[in-house]
């Protein structure tokens, strides 16, 4: 671009202070509108949009070039900011109250057809958004999200830099830990039949940093996971990963606290609780079905089960007996359930394991339900009083394993409330879920698996429990969870190498496994290895909380779909026989 068209302000920046300056702006032509002669033009960029007005009795050419632009095309303008005429002054623009006469234009690049209108809300599909990803960031809700992310991450470096975090980056390119989701592996040239992985955490690396000496590291990372994909998980992704040393938990919540109300204060204008609330594992999936409850609203689960117990229903009594449960949840003022609404939510419960779902109405006279004639009036009395049932309430009741009810209840908690519009926009929740089992049984595997990370620690007083009991050893874990979304987690560490090794044990791992695998961090535990514990935000949801997005496809500048595939650049992609030779591999059906 010649020097002459460098430009002098954003199309965001002028105001009425800057009438009668000569100024040159440079962006996109968001729209070109044609009155009869006067042509007006808006011209953008990231920081806004300002109009250009091209008047007849100007130069000829520059009317001219005015007429042949359209949306998209690259331009640069030069002329006189004029004030608006007071029944012009357009108040949702930072740059309403003014125009640009036009004294010169210059068309640096046209457009082809547009898939799509660059304008907010964008009317495409996912797919094509996606495919055409530098025409969807044009968009200035798109723009305004990176701009929130980058400005989020500088208020993160800024406080933990303010309260003696140092941040050092790790390797990308690491020895492979398989423990959790399946690592990327990437084949080294020089070592052919060995692998690099890229990182899921810089969880070993940021222990040794504290074996080192460094007592408080923090990184905005990227992490690596080659796991199933939804809304709010990408296969490459972001972390506020930080450690301490010397530390308990009581020294880390606080600190990570206050980073998230700074952040929620500078970029919603919410205050959030100081403290954040804690609750245990239990009492979490005990009252709401899962370990990331969503307080903003009631509808917590109640246990109906010595109720029906005796309720004369067979199937409430057979679950119980069978070391099951009843439970149920209570829709206030829900008006009449009809059969089909009923249908419809059983199909939904049963998607979660449920065999089936009652619903429970009540009236001033009367209760209503298909279970009604089978069952007792006491226990009807038991169940409406246990529920805090009154007139034009519902109850949704289920019988099952106590899981099953937890998981088929906590999920229809929150359809519900999303349904009838319980759920309040503006309301942020936080919370500490503390307390978790340190190992959960692994069905598929046939063994114990770290619920965590395998180096998180047992509490002091569970740990002889690993070689007899390992399902009752409670981890030193914690959880953030605002809004029922989970955006940060983290624990103390083991900072002993027989207790390590003692878990790795109650995980199956052999000996000679677990030095293969974890063989340099065992030997740098024997090393003085200090008390140290640490977490590590989802960056990517954050923000999204942050920017009101309901993806995090909407914070990250190149995502990919739920298939793991980047419609853009077309990758994953096939390569060369000779670049696979190269590294000593050979495709296979």
């Amino acid at each position: 671009m010649p020097w002459q068209w460098r430009r002098t302000h954003t199309c965001g920046g002028l105001t009425k202070q800057d009438a009668g300056s000569t100024v040159t702006l440079v962006g996109w032509v968001a729209n070109q509108r044609d009155h009869g002669g006067v042509i007006f033009a808006d011209l953008r960029d990231r920081y806004g949009v300002t109009q250009v007005v091209f008047h007849p009795e100007g130069d000829a050419a520059v009317l001219e070039t005015a007429r042949r632009i359209k949306s998209e095309w690259a331009v640069g303008i030069r002329g006189k900011v004029r004030l608006r005429p007071a029944e012009m002054v357009n108040p949702r623009l930072s740059t309403g109250a003014i125009e640009i006469e036009a004294e010169q234009c210059e068309i640096f690049n046209e457009s082809g057809i547009l898939p799509f209108q660059i304008k907010d809300p964008c009317d495409a599909t996912d797919e094509t958004r996606l495919k055409y990803r530098y025409l969807d960031l044009r968009r200035p809700q798109m723009q305004r999200n990176l701009t929130l992310r980058h400005r989020a991450a500088k208020t993160v470096r800024d406080f933990l830099d303010s309260q003696g975090f140092l941040e050092i980056e790790t390797p990308i390119l690491m020895k492979s830990t398989p423990e959790g989701a399946r690592d990327y592996l990437v084949p080294s040239r020089v070592h052919k039949g060995r692998f690099y992985a890229l990182p899921q955490s810089p969880q070993i690396y940021k222990q040794t940093l504290m074996i080192s000496g460094f007592d408080r590291y923090f990184q905005i990372v990227r992490c690596f996971r080659d796991e199933d994909l939804r809304a709010d998980r990408q296969p490459e992704f972001t972390q506020i990963d930080a450690e301490m040393s010397f530390v308990t938990e009581d020294d880390i919540l606080p600190i990570m606290e206050e980073l998230t109300r700074r952040l929620f204060a500078e970029f919603r204008n919410i205050r959030l609780p100081n403290p954040f609330p804690r609750m245990g594992y239990d009492e979490a999936v005990s009252r709401y079905g899962t370990d990331r409850p969503d307080l903003r609203f009631g509808m917590e689960i109640t246990d109906i089960s010595a109720a029906a117990e005796r309720s004369g229903f067979r199937v409430f009594e057979e679950a119980v007996r069978s070391g099951g449960a009843v439970r149920g949840i209570r829709l206030e003022a829900a008006g009449p359930v009809s059969r089909k609404q009923t249908d419809d939510l059983t199909e939904y419960v049963k998607g979660f394991g449920a065999k089936g779902l009652v619903v429970l109405q009540r009236t001033e006279t009367e209760w209503l339900s298909p279970i009604v004639k089978f069952t007792t009036p006491e226990f009807l009395a038991a169940a409406g009083e246990a529920l805090s049932m009154k007139a034009g309430d519902a109850a949704f009741i289920v019988a099952d394993k106590a899981k099953t009810c937890g998981e088929a209840l906590g999920s229809l908690r929150k359809k519900l409330a999303a349904d009838r519009g319980l759920i309040p926009g503006d309301a942020f929740a936080p919370l500490w879920v503390t307390d978790f089992p340190l190992l959960e049984w692994s069905e598929e595997e046939g063994r114990w698996a770290a619920m965590h990370h395998p180096f998180t620690s047992p509490r002091e007083e569970d740990i002889p429990l690993l070689e007899t009991d390992p399902g009752r050893v409670r981890a030193r874990a914690y959880d953030l969870v605002v809004n029922g979304s989970e955006i940060g987690g983290g624990s103390i560490r083991n900072h002993r190498k027989s207790v390590q090794e003692s878990l790795f044990r109650s995980l199956g791992m052999d000996r000679e496994t677990a030095e293969r695998r974890f063989g340099f961090l065992l030997e740098a535990l024997e090393f003085g290895a200090p008390p140290h514990g640490g977490i590590a935000f989802g960056f990517d949801r954050l923000v999204m909380l942050l920017a009101g997005e309901e993806s995090i496809r909407e914070v990250i500048a190149f995502p990919k779909t739920t298939s793991a595939l980047s419609l853009m650049d077309g990758c994953p992609s096939e390569v060369s026989e000779d670049q696979l030779k190269e590294l000593g591999l050979k495709i296979t059906e």
